[in-house]
């Protein structure tokens, strides 16, 4: 299947955990919480290398207390990111050397994803060239106006709550990002660019418990889990 980059956005300020450090950094189990993301993609035997993307004055924190005293080894850049999520993302993606074939983005603050789904995701984007994670909404989900008066309810069978990791050949998404840079498209996630460019994305079902820490509730959740008291 060629090589394979994991690249690792980790450049958000968690302004929703209410606390002046960066949630990636807040510490669980002795652990910084970018360790327990970085832990499958470190031991994972298809991912070749790791890219991590933070803020530039994090940089040394990284490479010193994570990089280095946690032995990822894979980790083999970390890169400054930008004001956004989609700004990070195309900086780690320039920072990509030209043998990768295949880049799987995975979102810094998701420590709980899984090897099942780790294979599920890079099976299916090796197979159709873009594929991404993730889980069936369980609730109703309505669109609403700004006046917060309903506006529609789309069928619930056809709504997921996407994750990551998202999956897709390098040059596909890299041009992806720079065909957004060219038409200023902003994406909430990497796959909706590439869908601007017309290509389909394919979904595999991953878990629910594959969530994005980002309040004070989810870092609870995390550390229940890490516990033992949530079973994937």
């Amino acid at each position: 299947m060629g090589k394979v980059t994991a690249l690792i956005p980790c450049a958000g300020q968690g302004k929703r955990m209410g606390g002046r450090v960066s949630k990636q950094f807040l510490r669980i189990n002795d652990r910084p919480l970018l360790a327990y993301t970085l832990d499958p993609f470190q031991k994972h035997p298809l991912i070749d290398d790791i890219i991590l993307v933070t803020r530039e004055e994090d940089i040394p924190f990284c490479w010193e207390e994570i990089v280095q005293k946690e032995g990822f080894s894979k980790v083999s850049q970390v890169v400054a990111g930008g004001q956004e999520r989609q700004d990070s993302v195309y900086q780690g993606l320039l920072a990509l050397d030209k043998e990768t074939d295949w880049v799987v983005i995975h979102d810094g603050a998701r420590p709980m994803i899984s090897w099942k789904t780790i294979n599920a995701v890079l099976e299916a984007a090796v197979e159709k060239g873009a594929a991404i994670v993730g889980v069936p909404a369980k609730d109703t989900i309505k669109l609403v106006n700004p006046d917060l008066t309903v506006q529609d309810t789309p069928p619930r069978e056809l709504l997921w709550h996407i994750q990551t990791p998202q999956v897709f050949r390098k040059t596909l998404v890299l041009k992806a990002y720079q065909e957004a840079i060219a038409h200023g498209w902003q994406g909430t996630d990497d796959a909706s660019l590439v869908e601007k460019l017309g290509v389909p994305v394919y979904v595999v079902q991953g878990e629910y418990t594959n969530i994005k820490i980002t309040t004070p509730e989810d870092f609870a959740f995390l550390f229940e889990a890490l516990r033992g008291q949530v079973k994937k």
